[in-house]
């Protein structure tokens, strides 16, 4: 698997095959309309064109934000792997490396989008940040691969929507295109080195490993809709957060971006009674 991944990615889609000069269009979607945290809540209704295209732009600043610092958190991880396994001389380990390269050129490349849409990014909390860092020295092989997933899966299914959909801007379409095409391959290899990992797993170290993949996941989830969006497009932000908090609309396309990761996990033994809870709050379980 691995020897095979590295031959497809001998000829990696640099961001610089993007048209960083393409006009962003008036009256076009930033992403889809129905994945949007609002779409079909009572402020949904109140809101005009403009309103739900504007809102759109922030969120898609959000989402790929989020998926800067959920792709710096796993270049970490997978150079924690590396250094742990001092596994550099053969393919699964030059092809975590690979794709260490390639997550460095995503987040440079939706850093540049972000900027392209005329957005900032929206950082996580100071506290998530260290949460993170704390968490970190408990992270085995076991978790890392299944987090690897979880940043990568859930995100994956909302941009290859995306890019089918001709209503949405034409960079935000390039940019997904190109992420889902080299993320087609991390996925894979981390399916597979999780598999691997779980059947080499101690019952109690596997135990602490699905609690921490739990946990991890609802935090790295969360962060995917920024609370600054809504006053960003001009909304009430605290009326906007506890309407898409209840939205079962959004709840739907939460639980159906990860229902291929869920089944997945559940197969491998990472997701077990104990852990529903964390991903129900997650929003990928019912």
């Amino acid at each position: 698997m691995a020897r095979r991944l590295l031959r497809a990615s001998a000829a990696p889609a640099p961001c610089g095959a993007i048209d960083w000069e393409t006009p962003v269009l008036d009256e076009v979607w930033f992403c889809r309309p129905e994945r949007l945290s609002l779409f079909g809540t009572p402020l949904w209704e109140e809101m005009d064109q403009q309103q739900r295209i504007e809102l759109s732009r922030h969120e898609m600043a959000s989402f790929m934000s989020a998926g800067i610092w959920t792709e710096l958190c796993l270049i970490q991880l997978l150079a924690k792997y590396m250094a742990s396994s001092r596994n550099f001389s053969d393919s699964r380990g030059h092809y975590a490396l690979t794709e260490v390269a390639d997550e460095t050129r995503h987040c440079v490349m939706f850093g540049r989008a972000i900027r392209a849409i005329g957005c900032d990014t929206y950082a996580p909390s100071p506290v998530v940040q260290k949460l993170f860092a704390l968490a970190g020295t408990l992270y085995s092989e076991l978790s890392i691969f299944a987090l690897a997933l979880v940043i990568e899966e859930v995100n994956d299914r909302l941009q290859r929507e995306i890019v089918r959909d001709e209503r949405v801007q034409p960079l935000v379409r390039e940019v997904c295109r190109l992420h889902v095409t080299e993320e087609a391959r991390h996925v894979s290899f981390a399916r597979t080195e999780l598999l691997d990992t779980a059947a080499r797993t101690s019952r109690p170290r596997l135990l602490l490993q699905r609690e921490l993949t739990a946990v991890s996941a609802f935090v790295a989830l969360a962060q995917r809709i920024h609370p600054d969006v809504y006053s960003a497009a001009g909304l009430d932000a605290v009326r906007a957060r506890r309407e898409a908090r209840s939205n079962p609309h959004y709840r739907e396309t939460l639980r159906w971006s990860g229902e291929r990761l869920i089944g997945f996990l559940t197969q491998a033994g990472m997701i077990g009674p104990l852990q529903r809870h964390w991903w129900r709050r997650a929003g990928l379980l019912p």
